[in-house]
């Protein structure tokens, strides 16, 4: 008789990962011990959309609470991927950016951060699918700059939805 697999959710978490990139290094952090999820761990900038959210406003958004840099997010993701969040499937849509002002400012989702190129990043990170997507960010010409960072506030759908 078959073994039956064990039920998987139907709920997925839907999350954003910006990789900030400046002068050929992408901008790690390390988030916080008291973070419910992976405490300790080095990733790039990241967070779940909020209800509603679309996820490049998420990017936006999530790049200037996180960091307090205006990041020119590219608007075309650069990758997607499944991952685990404590226990709960994940879609992260990562986008690709570029500092443009401010101050870094770390939130106290992350106690440290450090500008890495692709091969420091791999030692630092368990995250393989992250680590990935940096090193294909980093070895890819450098994101080329918008007009100006899109505003963080819009949630809009596109039309036509169904």
């Amino acid at each position: 008789m078959p073994v039956a697999e064990p039920a998987r959710s139907a709920r997925h978490v839907a999350a954003v990962a910006v990789l900030v990139i400046r002068d050929g290094r992408v901008l790690a952090l390390r988030r916080s011990q008291d973070k419910d999820a992976a405490p300790g761990v080095w990733e790039t900038l990241s967070g779940r959309l909020e209800a509603g959210e679309e996820p490049y406003p998420a990017a936006v958004r999530e790049a200037l609470e996180e960091t307090g840099l205006a990041v020119d997010v590219e608007r075309r993701p650069w990758t997607a991927y499944a991952a685990d969040r404590a226990g709960e499937p994940m879609l992260v849509v990562v986008y690709r950016g570029t500092p443009v002002a401010g101050e870094l400012t770390l939130s106290d989702e992350h106690d440290d951060h450090a500008w890495l190129d692709a091969d420091a990043f791999a030692v630092r990170s368990p995250l393989s699918k992250l680590v990935e997507a940096v090193r294909s960010a980093l070895e890819a010409p450098a994101p080329t700059r918008t007009a100006a960072p899109a505003p963080a506030s819009g949630t809009g759908t596109a039309t036509g939805d169904a």
